[in-house]
């Protein structure tokens, strides 16, 4: 499912960056359509969300807001 969401979403803002007139129409289908670059996309956005939760667990700790 996420899968689905991420190619939405990478057609959506190829299609701005068309719009924009910084990417070319050829660059952008590839962009979205490529399973290599979706598959890198959700690999960094989860380890960011991982990141985050854990520095967010930290602060909690260090300030002690876990309680």
């Amino acid at each position: 499912m996420i899968a689905v969401i991420i190619r939405i979403a990478l057609r959506y803002g190829a299609g701005v960056l068309v719009a924009r007139g910084l990417l070319g129409a050829d660059d952008a289908s590839t962009f979205s359509a490529d399973p290599d670059i979706q598959m890198a996309l959700e690999t960094g956005l989860g380890l960011a969300i991982a990141g985050a939760a854990e520095w967010w667990h930290l602060l909690a700790r260090r300030f002690g807001w876990e309680h």
